[in-house]
């Protein structure tokens, strides 16, 4: 990487991170805090209130994905941060699970992520493309670890609405790394085209992507609606969840490397279809586990075999969305990506609550499992981008 594509790098995955550990560190201890709450005892509506971020997110992901393309990236981003620090603290206020709704609902009206990612593709090579989104996934990973073992301590300190503030605050410093860390885009040549939204509806490579992103985070949030009730059976109490979890993702960015090898030498769609096939076990071991009584040791095994599943996928998809996508349509192309992540957002959590309530968690990861299948059958006949050969710079 060049100096100015570490920079961009860093920058923009700090910005990720700031705003992931936020939300990861409500995450983990939400379904059960926010139960204490008026309204807090229906599974439907607590799901709705996990979910209801996705919603607002994938509402607005597309516009601000657009805005981005014809504004600039780091105005949308900082207005993105804001709107979300402020649903942060409309949710620390809140004193009823309806009032958590509307500022959950709030938080994902600051759909920046596109932004983030477009800008971050700008700034970058085809051929570090993937290691620059890999650091931000390993960013939102190392966020998602770090919170496992904070939340719980930090939920008995300061409980629920305590981790709302945090979590503005965090946004807050997020805006400081966009105005003053991270590089603003390169302008775009005059009389230059700007491409149609059409345009990206009628490739059908970002397309796949498109429906392989959603379903990845349908099935992930979705899955954390049964799995902490999992760990508990399996004798571990909440504030012990992080002994798992953590060890689980950090052992997968050990897998991180290797990907890296493999995309070289030509095998990235293997790599990514193996990947969805890995967390389709992954679903059908949690439903063996839901079936009986839960045991902790295989329980661990199955975190960290999802995570690394997970994390090549959360490194892979964005980085061949950025390639795929002409560079006038960057912006709405990550804007429709990112749409369609936050909606599964919302679908996982709304369903998972639903099954659940209704029909248990065999019934949850039972359709998990069935998700990634179809969308194995639908990655199939992908072609992954070709990966460039580096241009030597003459100095």
């Amino acid at each position: 990487m060049t100096p100015l594509e570490r920079r961009a790098s860093a920058s923009l995955a700090s910005i990720f991170a700031l705003r992931m550990l936020g939300l990861f560190l409500v995450l983990p201890v939400f379904a059960l805090e926010a139960r204490k709450y008026p309204g807090g005892d229906d599974p439907a509506l607590l799901g709705l209130a996990m979910g209801i971020y996705g919603l607002t997110q994938g509402l607005l992901q597309l516009p601000f994905g657009m805005a981005s393309d014809r504004f600039g990236r780091k105005r949308v981003i900082v207005l993105g941060l804001l709107i979300f620090a402020l649903g942060s603290f409309w949710a620390a206020a809140a004193t009823d699970l309806q009032g958590l709704l509307i500022g959950r609902s709030v938080q994902g009206a600051g759909a920046v992520s596109a932004a983030v990612t477009a800008l971050l593709a700008d700034l970058t090579r085809d051929e570090v493309r993937t290691k620059a989104m890999a650091l931000v996934g390993a960013s939102i990973g190392l966020m998602f670890a770090i919170s496992l073992v904070l939340a719980p301590l930090l939920a008995a300190l300061v409980g629920l609405s305590g981790l709302f503030v945090i979590t503005g605050t965090l946004a807050l410093l997020g805006v400081a790394v966009v105005v003053w860390g991270a590089p603003a885009a390169p302008v775009m040549a005059a009389g230059q085209a700007r491409g149609r939204l059409v345009d990206v509806l009628r490739h059908a490579g970002l397309m796949r992507m498109n429906f392989g992103v959603f379903v990845l985070h349908a099935v992930q949030l979705a899955m954390w609606v049964a799995v902490p009730a999992l760990l508990v059976q399996a004798g571990l109490s909440k504030d012990q969840h992080w002994q798992v979890y953590l060890p689980a993702v950090l052992g997968s960015f050990v897998l991180m490397g290797g990907m890296f090898a493999l995309e070289r030498r030509g095998h990235l769609k293997k790599v990514f279809l193996a990947a969805i096939a890995l967390i389709a076990l992954v679903q059908l071991g949690l439903l063996a586990q839901a079936f009986g009584t839960a045991q902790l040791w295989p329980m661990a095994g199955w975190m960290f075999a999802f995570f690394c599943g997970f994390n090549i996928l959360e490194a892979t998809q964005p980085s061949m969305v950025s390639r795929m996508a002409p560079p006038a349509v960057r912006g709405a192309a990550m804007g429709l990506y990112n749409t369609l992540q936050s909606l599964g957002f919302f679908v996982g959590g709304w369903l998972g609550g639903g099954l659940v309530k209704s029909w248990g968690s065999q019934a949850l990861f039972l359709s998990c499992a069935a998700a990634m299948l179809v969308w194995l059958l639908v990655a199939w006949p992908m072609q992954a981008p070709q990966r460039p050969q580096p241009v030597r710079q003459d100095a």
